[in-house]
């Protein structure tokens, strides 16, 4: 007797209504107590901090180590005593902005309406830090756009999948509201390694920061400073990295002095408060800028020429990657290597004694 043959396509789309459901279920279909569940998605320079910054947000007290492209991992929290612990889904993004495509498996539609990004630009390479942020903000911005068109096109959609729409509704008295471009989900900027940043000469220090200043404010992200060895920058990036994946207070603390580490929750600055452009020497206006964004891009490329940001994917063999190494499974490849090995010199001299008969 045949077996009718099972579809594959049928046995995924079962499995991924069965955790669909399941998701719905923790996040309060039912009107009881419910487990939130939010997805936070961090990306930025290559080398920059971040699986450290990770680390030091999840109280992990383990070495960091490369991210190989695309990882994940998961962070839990107890609203109090004998509750259900909340869930914040964590991806990182390795390679800095060559892998840049792969913002499609962590923004979805089944996460777009509860996923936050962070982006941690390495302050102690500002010759890379508009060219980073641009590509890969750009990236994640048309996934987005992606995504709520699929979910408005999509026959039956859920009611989620359309919420990238109304993610950022601002306070109506949220400042410059009408000449800001919102992000289309909750983002928050993070200048890393502020210790080698802090010495840089104090004209320069003041361009970037007051650069990042209006980038934040013009897409309503929070933005600070942070440094993995300091104790005080790094307890308040861990409160605004709780906001994003718990709905945990994120404080109140507001540093807007560029000579200090900055800290500006997102609606706590303004375009009066940031000025103009730091020109330095040059005359802003022999510059053609297209809009306010331009103009800084310009003015910021003036005094810190950017590097090529095409990064070169390391072909790297993640089987000879010590931190994904299994003793047996190493030892039979090993071993299959020396066979094939071997196979191809007896092949040559095979082919060698053909060619002298001949």
């Amino acid at each position: 007797m045949l077996m009718p043959k099972i579809s594959t396509d049928t046995l995924w789309e079962q499995a991924a209504a069965e955790v669909r459901g399941r998701e719905g279920e923790s996040r309060g279909a039912d009107g009881g107590e419910s487990v939130s569940e939010r997805t936070v998605f961090l990306m930025g320079s290559k080398a920059g901090g971040k699986t450290s910054i990770l680390l030091r947000c999840l109280d992990r007290d383990e070495p960091s180590k490369p991210t190989l492209a695309l990882e994940y991992t998961f962070g839990r929290r107890a609203r109090g005593h004998n509750t259900p612990k909340d869930i914040a889904h964590l991806w990182e993004l390795g390679g800095g902005t060559s892998l840049s495509d792969l913002v499609q498996i962590p923004i979805t539609p089944d996460s777009v309406s509860y996923v936050s990004i962070i982006l941690v630009l390495d302050l102690s390479k500002p010759n890379a830090l508009w060219g980073t942020m641009e590509k890969l903000l750009n990236a994640a911005h048309t996934q987005l756009e992606e995504v709520q068109h699929a979910g408005k096109t999509k026959s039956g959609a859920k009611p989620q999948t359309n919420a990238l729409s109304s993610a950022r509704v601002l306070p109506k008295d949220y400042p410059d509201r009408e000449l800001i471009s919102p992000f289309p989900v909750p983002l928050l900027i993070i200048g890393s390694k502020y210790d080698v940043f802090q010495e840089f000469d104090s004209d320069k220090k003041r361009v970037v920061s007051k650069t990042l200043r209006f980038v934040a404010h013009y897409y309503a992200a929070s933005l600070l400073f942070t440094s993995i060895k300091s104790e005080s920058l790094m307890s308040k990036t861990k409160s605004f990295f709780s906001h994003l994946a718990f709905g945990v207070d994120k404080g109140k603390t507001v540093s807007c002095d560029s000579s200090k580490p900055l800290v500006i929750p997102a609606g706590s600055d303004s375009f009066s408060q940031i000025g103009s452009p730091p020109a330095m020497d040059l005359d802003i206006t022999s510059l053609h800028a297209k809009n306010p964004k331009d103009l800084w891009r310009k003015v910021y490329e003036h005094v810190f020429p950017q590097e090529s940001t095409s990064e070169q994917r390391e072909l790297k063999d993640p089987a000879s990657d010590p931190q994904y190494s299994e003793p047996q499974i190493d030892a039979m490849r090993a071993q299959k290597d020396q066979e094939l090995e071997l196979y191809k010199r007896n092949a040559a001299k095979s082919w060698k004694g053909l060619e002298l008969e001949t």
